[in-house]
């Protein structure tokens, strides 16, 4: 079964196709639909990785804030009881 990625970006609320062997994460996948290079996300990301504790929830809130300013407001996999 194909997974799919629904999502707002700056109020437009569009689904997506999502495969693990093209993208990383549903977020890179949104991103790549928008448009929208990550280079410089994904580096400081890595730094982040690097220098917070194991589980700590600095990756996450840093993803979080990032994409809420890059325009995104949600990104989540479609349920199979979710209706498009």
């Amino acid at each position: 079964m194909a997974r799919q990625v629904i999502y707002t970006f700056k109020g437009q609320t569009k689904t997506i196709a999502f495969s693990y062997d093209i993208h990383h994460d549903l977020y890179e996948a949104a991103a790549e639909a928008e448009g929208i290079d990550l280079t410089k996300f994904l580096a400081m990301e890595q730094q982040i990785a690097l220098t917070s504790k194991k589980g700590a929830k600095a990756e996450k809130e840093y993803r979080k804030t990032e994409f809420a300013r890059f325009g995104f407001t949600s990104i989540k996999f479609v349920r199979e009881d979710d209706e498009i």
